[in-house]
Protein backbone atom coordinates (compact mmCIF):
# COMPACT_ATOMS: atom_id res chain seq x y z
CA UNK A 1 0.00 0.00 0.00
CA UNK A 2 1.30 3.48 -1.25
CA UNK A 3 1.75 6.87 1.54
CA UNK A 4 -0.20 9.27 -0.06
CA UNK A 5 1.97 12.07 -0.49
CA UNK A 6 1.69 14.91 1.99
CA UNK A 7 0.24 17.72 1.74
CA UNK A 8 2.08 19.95 4.30
CA UNK A 9 5.38 22.17 2.68
CA UNK A 10 8.63 20.69 3.40
CA UNK A 11 11.07 22.84 6.06
CA UNK A 12 12.97 23.89 2.78
CA UNK A 13 9.91 25.00 1.40
CA UNK A 14 8.33 27.05 3.86
CA UNK A 15 8.10 30.59 3.95
CA UNK A 16 10.63 31.67 7.10
CA UNK A 17 10.79 35.75 6.35
CA UNK A 18 9.92 37.49 9.37
CA UNK A 19 7.10 40.25 8.94
CA UNK A 20 9.06 42.93 10.82
CA UNK A 21 11.83 42.29 7.66
CA UNK A 22 11.18 45.08 4.99
CA UNK A 23 13.34 44.58 1.56
CA UNK A 24 11.11 46.95 -0.23
CA UNK A 25 13.48 49.71 -0.32
CA UNK A 26 16.76 47.35 -1.19
CA UNK A 27 18.31 47.67 -3.81
CA UNK A 28 20.00 44.36 -5.86
CA UNK A 29 23.49 43.63 -6.79
CA UNK A 30 24.23 47.15 -4.35
CA UNK A 31 27.43 45.13 -2.95
CA UNK A 32 28.13 42.49 -5.70
CA UNK A 33 31.26 44.28 -7.05
CA UNK A 34 32.49 44.73 -3.80
CA UNK A 35 31.91 40.96 -3.06
CA UNK A 36 33.58 40.25 -6.64
CA UNK A 37 36.92 41.60 -5.55
CA UNK A 38 37.28 38.77 -2.90
CA UNK A 39 39.16 39.29 0.35
CA UNK A 40 41.55 37.34 2.13
CA UNK A 41 41.10 37.14 5.83
CA UNK A 42 43.90 35.44 7.86
CA UNK A 43 43.64 35.27 11.83
CA UNK A 44 46.61 36.46 13.79
CA UNK A 45 48.23 34.30 17.02
CA UNK A 46 47.84 36.31 20.10
CA UNK A 47 51.27 35.54 20.97
CA UNK A 48 52.23 37.86 18.14
CA UNK A 49 49.44 40.94 18.24
CA UNK A 50 52.33 42.75 20.55
CA UNK A 51 53.86 42.98 16.97
CA UNK A 52 51.20 43.03 14.52
CA UNK A 53 48.42 45.00 16.31
CA UNK A 54 46.44 45.92 13.15
CA UNK A 55 46.51 44.50 9.19
CA UNK A 56 48.65 47.76 8.39
CA UNK A 57 51.64 46.41 10.17
CA UNK A 58 50.74 42.98 8.71
CA UNK A 59 50.59 44.22 5.22
CA UNK A 60 53.89 46.24 5.90
CA UNK A 61 55.78 43.07 7.36
CA UNK A 62 54.11 40.90 4.25
CA UNK A 63 55.36 43.10 1.52
CA UNK A 64 59.03 43.47 3.20
CA UNK A 65 59.22 39.58 3.55
CA UNK A 66 57.66 39.50 -0.32
CA UNK A 67 60.65 39.80 -2.41
CA UNK A 68 62.75 37.12 -0.18
CA UNK A 69 60.37 34.80 -0.60
CA UNK A 70 59.99 35.06 -4.32
CA UNK A 71 64.13 35.00 -4.23
CA UNK A 72 63.62 31.69 -2.45
CA UNK A 73 61.00 30.02 -4.96
CA UNK A 74 63.37 30.97 -7.85
CA UNK A 75 65.75 29.49 -6.27
CA UNK A 76 64.52 26.15 -5.34
CA UNK A 77 62.61 26.17 -8.85
CA UNK A 78 66.44 26.13 -10.54
CA UNK A 79 67.14 23.48 -8.35
CA UNK A 80 64.79 20.90 -9.05
CA UNK A 81 64.70 21.49 -13.24
CA UNK A 82 68.51 20.92 -12.77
Amino acid sequence: MKKKASRRKRDCERDTMRPEYDFSKGVRGVTAARYDQGTNIAVIDPQVLDVFPDADTVNRALRALAPVIRQQRKVSTKRRSA
